[in-house]
């Protein structure tokens, strides 16, 4: 659950408001009377959330992550090398120019 702070407490005390929601990496929800609340998040942890979002808006890509994610905790995804992966999928090297 988020830390609820009012309206006024968050004017009066914004820079401490904005440290401890940088600090501590959980949201800050503001609340004021007869309005709809609001949160304010560090903006790396709101871009994650939108990241995860996105990738999870697709039925079939989400079902690809859960099982890699299964994978991985059954320990079962092995390290690779760039240049396996390159011949697994048919890619050529790719010509750094100097």
């Amino acid at each position: 659950m988020p830390k609820q702070i009012s309206y006024a407490e968050a004017c009066d005390n914004f820079e401490q408001v904005y440290e401890a929601a940088l600090s501590g990496q959980e949201p800050i929800e503001i609340v004021r009377e007869g309005s709809e609340s609001l949160s304010i998040i560090p903006t790396a942890a709101l871009e994650s959330l939108m990241e995860t979002v996105y990738l999870f808006q697709s039925h079939e890509n989400a079902a690809r992550l859960l099982e890699a994610l299964e994978r991985a905790k059954a320990g079962q995804n092995l390290p690779r090398t760039v240049e396996s992966l390159r011949q697994e999928f048919g890619l050529a090297e790719e010509k750094l120019s100097a």
